[in-house]
């Protein structure tokens, strides 16, 4: 029994390599800022969206973040639809 699991962790090291390909980050750390920001001022109770409305919804926090990122120009991918 003991070399039966002796042999199973040594076969589960060497499978667990990682890959050598390098990520590349699809939003910038400015990005990023601009998103957290919009996140304090949704938590304040101070974010409107574009009709002047209170923004309630995290997931609508975090678009006009990313919004306001791709008109300053930071690196963000564009929008899907």
């Amino acid at each position: 029994m003991a070399t039966k699991k002796a042999s199973k962790k040594a076969s589960k090291k060497s499978s667990s390599k990682k890959s050598s390909k390098k990520s590349t980050r699809k939003y910038s750390k400015a990005a990023g800022k601009s998103v957290e920001t919009e996140m304090k001022e949704m938590k304040m109770g101070t974010l409107k969206s574009g009709s002047g409305k209170k923004v309630k919804s995290r997931k609508q926090a975090i678009a006009i973040g990313l919004s306001k990122a791709r008109k300053a120009g930071k690196k963000v991918p564009p929008k899907k639809s």
